[in-house]
This record gives C-alpha cells, sequence and structure tokens, in this order.
C-alpha cells in the first residue's frame, strides 16, 4: 500500500573536484543525526564535480560511490539518489542511482548532453525513460539538462514525483528556477530538486538554489546559496485531491520520443 507522505531531503553541499572521498565524508557529516527520510538526493556528478575527463575521474558501473550509496542507504534506511560519472564497457555515461534500502537499485542514463559544455563529446546518451517507485510513489529522475525539454519530460498520468539533479551555475540560475516550477505545473506533480554550490575547476560558480515544488507550481522549498540539507514532506492526497479537481492531464497532447 502506498504511503500518504513522502519525506525528502535535499543534500546541498561543495562538490569537491574529484574527490569522491571527501564528497562522501561531506554528505555525511551534513546528514548527520537527520536520517529520518524517506529519499535522501543527491546532486548530478555528486562524486567528482561534473568533470569532462572521464577517461581518468568516471567509476566503474558497480564501482565504489555506487557501493557508498547502496551501504548508506541500508545504514540510514533512506533511499539515496543521485548521478556519477561512470565507465561501462567502452562507453562513459552520466548515469543516475537510486539505491534503496532493500538493495535494489535503478539507473538512468542522462538523455540530454550539455553539448554547451561539450559534455556530448565525452559521455554517451541514454536512450530510456526510466521509472521507479519508492513507497508506492511513483517516481521519474532526469538529470540536468534534461529539465529543458518538456517533452521528454512529459507525465503521462504515469508519475507523481520528478527528481532533478543538477550542476546548474549560477548565470543561468533564472532558467533553473522558472523551469522547475513549469515541470511542476505542467505535468501536475511535485518537483524536488537538488543543485551543488561553490566554484568548479573549470571556474563555473554555483548558488544551490534547491528547491521542491508542488503540482500547482507553489513552492514549498527553495533553498539560499549554503550547504545544509533541506527537508520537505510530501502528501499523496493532495496530489490526488488536485488531480482530481484540475484535470488538465487528460487534455494532454501525445508525444512520440
Amino acid at each position: 500500500m502506498a504511503a500518504a507522505i513522502l519525506n525528502i531531503g535535499l543534500v546541498q553541499f561543495d562538490v569537491s573536484w574529484e574527490r569522491p572521498d571527501l564528497n562522501m565524508q561531506r554528505i555525511e557529516s551534513l546528514v548527520a543525526d537527520q536520517q529520518d527520510f524517506d529519499l535522501l538526493l543527491l546532486p548530478e556528478m555528486w562524486s567528482s564535480g561534473f568533470t569532462m575527463t572521464p577517461e581518468t575521474a568516471s567509476e566503474p558501473a558497480q564501482g565504489p560511490a555506487l557501493q557508498w550509496m547502496m551501504q548508506k542507504a541500508k545504514q540510514w534506511d533512506t533511499a539515496i539518489a543521485g548521478s556519477i560519472s561512470v565507465s561501462d564497457g567502452t562507453a562513459y555515461f552520466n548515469r543516475f542511482y537510486c539505491a534503496r534500502p532493500d538493495g535494489r537499485i535503478a539507473q538512468y542514463d542522462k538523455k540530454h548532453l550539455f553539448s554547451y559544455g561539450k559534455e556530448d563529446e565525452h559521455y554517451t546518451p541514454g536512450q530510456t525513460v526510466v521509472q521507479f517507485d519508492i513507497k508506492g510513489w511513483k517516481i521519474r529522475p532526469i538529470i540536468c539538462y534534461d529539465l529543458r525539454f518538456p517533452v521528454w519530460c512529459r507525465n503521462n498520468d504515469n508519475y507523481d514525483l520528478l527528481l532533478v539533479v543538477a550542476n546548474w551555475p549560477i548565470t543561468r540560475i533564472h532558467h533553473w528556477d522558472a523551469l522547475l516550477r513549469a515541470r511542476a505545473i505542467e505535468n501536475q506533480c511535485f518537483v524536488a530538486a537538488v543543485n551543488r554550490i561553490g566554484e568548479d575547476a573549470s571556474g563555473l560558480q554555483y548558488n544551490g538554489h534547491s528547491s521542491i515544488y508542488a503540482m500547482n507550481g507553489l513552492d514549498g522549498l527553495v533553498m539560499d546559496d549554503k550547504e545544509a540539507v533541506g527537508r520537505l514532506s510530501l502528501d499523496k492526497n493532495e496530489l490526488i485531491s488536485y488531480r482530481n479537481q484540475f484535470r488538465f492531464l487528460q487534455d494532454r497532447d501525445t508525444f512520440t520520443i
């Protein structure tokens, strides 16, 4: 039976460049005793930063970063999700993982690679829409640049919560704020999104704005530019009630991807 309430934590932090060990320690320190979540969301490439040198910085598909996520999911009794630079066969992927306490893993490879930052020259795009469940909530993950493509994100009345993990720079943070709200409104879903802070090795600066929006576009949580774990409890009964009152999804267009 689905749980009415889903407790989400957004782990917004300054990602150390290509130092998974330091990033793991930082997350553990930030989470500390706050281990009463159903889902903890980490930024895009949380273990390395948004690296364009996967030849040296990526991990194998079952590498230490994923193993750490699985270990902490079990230890903290919470699902842990975020993306990692992964080497799989002869290709590199910006791969989202969700590790659940029971050992199950969901994964999604980023579809839209950030050509402006030459991500498409180093990584292979995914081709598959992925959905999974946590406590009966239907969840759809996307990664950073995917947020700009509404057809790819379209809710065909088959998910409740859109997860967004990102490295979204301060220069375009107003796009981030606007697009998150838009995706929530047009898909009549909750949107939970986490972004990093600090400066990466390329000199790009990030100011967070990790957020959770409700299906009506109202913000339930908007974080500032500091390291913190933001938290919010989502109520599925509110989602169901809103969708029953405003049946916009039934009038949606049909797209073929």
